[in-house]
């Protein structure tokens, strides 16, 4: 297991603040030379510790402005079944998030929409016909309080 020392959290904190940061920039935010930051980077890249660099998209900008939250229950839970299900979800565009949960349902999903008549549309054409769903229940959203995108070290 890696162990993460100060200088790594500092790297860590500054690159989820703002992935766009060149290692110029970076290096002098946490006191290292170029060389040193740059292979401080790559080191937590190949021990999976930043999993990957991304742009996060504004979704109502995007035409998708509504979020559906979605619970599914399966007609079983044999492993055959799960990983049917799992493969079909990943190739939903509108699934932006999918888990495997404990309690009611087996799974939860964040499906994004334009709206209601949007969700339908998915809904019936696609959400009932993925492998194996027995029943879905669906709870839209109605303002969005708190979203993170970084993990306090």
């Amino acid at each position: 297991m890696y162990k993460l020392d100060n200088i790594d959290r500092a790297i860590l904190n500054n690159l989820q603040n703002d992935g766009r940061l060149s290692n110029v920039e970076l290096s002098k935010l946490v006191g290292l030379s170029e060389s040193a930051c740059l292979r401080r980077v790559k080191n937590l890249e190949e021990n999976d510790i930043i999993g990957k660099y991304v742009m996060l998209m504004n979704q109502a900008a995007a035409g998708k402005p509504d979020n559906v939250f979605v619970q599914v229950t399966l007609n079983s839970q044999q492993q055959e079944t799960l990983l049917k299900f799992e493969d079909a979800v990943k190739h939903v565009p509108e699934v932006m998030e999918c888990y495997l949960m404990s309690g009611d349902q087996d799974y939860m999903l964040r499906v994004v929409v334009k709206d209601a008549r949007d969700y339908e549309r998915i809904h019936m054409t696609v959400l009932t016909s993925l492998p194996e769903v027995s029943r879905i229940k669906s709870n839209f959203a109605l303002r969005k309080v708190l979203k993170k995108t970084q993990i306090e070290l």
